[in-house]
């Protein structure tokens, strides 16, 4: 999350949030905050159409919390707000956790029911081709039966035969 945002949740000035937390360093260390580099700053402040940027926060760089680094902001912004919200954001982190988790699951039912439809077409595949074949050994069957009776019927004469001739 990034520092204004949290100013805002918490009810205090971002550059009051930024003092407190460059007030206290050895709390938040890489993996709970950084801060925007040149280019990423730069990057993320063309992504705002907004012909009076410096009105809208965007002249410094700003910090980037991580769900640890937020539960750290509390005990930096030790007030009764700052506690209350703390606690909503992490229910949040721990919210969209679970929704990660359940799709992940979802998305690993889906994959695995995709697979067995994928066997299944192969198997089909596979029947399909089989009764082609059966069904090209008939036709060839009945071909060679056509053939058959046609030379008996043209040889033999037909009628009966009176007196022995």
């Amino acid at each position: 999350m990034l520092d204004r945002d949290l100013a805002r949740l918490y009810g205090v000035e971002t550059k009051v949030l930024k003092q407190s937390v460059r007030r206290n360093t050895d709390r938040f260390p890489e993996d709970f905050m950084f801060e925007m580099s040149d280019e990423e700053f730069e990057n993320w402040r063309s992504q705002f159409v907004t012909s009076n940027s410096d009105k809208q926060g965007l002249r410094y760089a700003p910090f980037c919390f991580t769900e640890q680094g937020v539960a750290m902001l509390s005990s930096v912004l030790n007030s009764k707000l700052a506690i209350q919200i703390n606690i909503q954001i992490m229910r949040i982190f721990t919210r969209i956790r679970q929704l990660l988790v359940d799709n992940t699951e979802v998305r690993l039912e889906i994959a695995e029911i995709k697979h067995t439809v994928e066997q299944i077409a192969k198997k089909q595949k596979g029947h399909d081709q089989n009764i082609e074949l059966l069904f090209e050994y008939i036709d060839r069957l009945q071909e060679k039966e056509e053939r058959t009776v046609t030379r008996t019927n043209s040889k033999g004469e037909i009628g009966f035969k009176v007196g022995g001739k």
